[in-house]
């Protein structure tokens, strides 16, 4: 009888809170985003990453060090190589949000990458496949309804993030709930009005 390892094979927190320019500055180059899903599987070293993205280590340990720097990173554990410690890195959480409104000084924080935007590139390739799993719906709903959702959808996306990881191929989920301001509505219908 086999076991999954818990993914990925280090301890982190759950959720971590971006509340500095620096930290939402970090986590909004892509190249970035994909070394911290990368380590959602495992923790690596920047030889193992560079590996991964095909970019030189020089390349990749100057991003380490931007999300190592920022807080997003960290070393889980060494291994001595011919005398030479080698560093496996881990995420400190399972997901990072942008904290709304300021910072402690007031500064406005920057606007985090548009997980949207991400995810129409990366599936381009999967809809042209017809292997595109999407939908989008549109409800009138008070915004504590909303929150309630969205509490709901979180718990989805946590166990979206703790799977095994195991098969051939990577898949992409992305989710969101946003106000669409201009977005048409009916009138009352007239049996409603007073």
């Amino acid at each position: 009888m086999s076991s999954n390892p818990p993914v990925p094979d280090y301890d982190l927190e759950d959720t971590v809170e971006l509340t500095t320019a620096e930290q939402v500055r970090a986590i909004s180059d892509p190249l970035r985003t994909t070394i911290l899903g990368l380590l959602h599987e495992r923790a690596a070293t920047v030889t193992e990453l560079a590996g991964a993205v095909k970019r030189p280590k020089s390349t990749v340990a100057h991003h380490v060090n931007v999300l190592a720097g920022a807080g997003l990173l960290r070393v889980v554990r060494t291994r001595r190589v011919r005398a030479i410690d080698e560093r496996y890195y881990g995420r400190t959480a399972r997901m990072f949000y942008v904290g709304l409104g300021r910072q402690a000084n007031g500064e406005a924080l920057p606007p985090d990458f548009n997980d949207f935007e991400v995810a129409a590139k990366e599936s381009v390739a999967a809809y042209d496949a017809g292997q595109m799993r999407s939908f989008i719906r549109h409800a009138r709903i008070p915004e504590e309804r909303a929150a309630e959702f969205w509490d709901r959808v979180e718990q989805v996306i946590h166990e979206f993030d703790r799977l095994p990881r195991s098969g051939d191929t990577v898949y992409g989920f992305t989710v969101g709930l946003y106000p669409m301001l201009d977005y048409p509505t009916l009138p009352p219908r007239a049996d409603e009005e007073d």
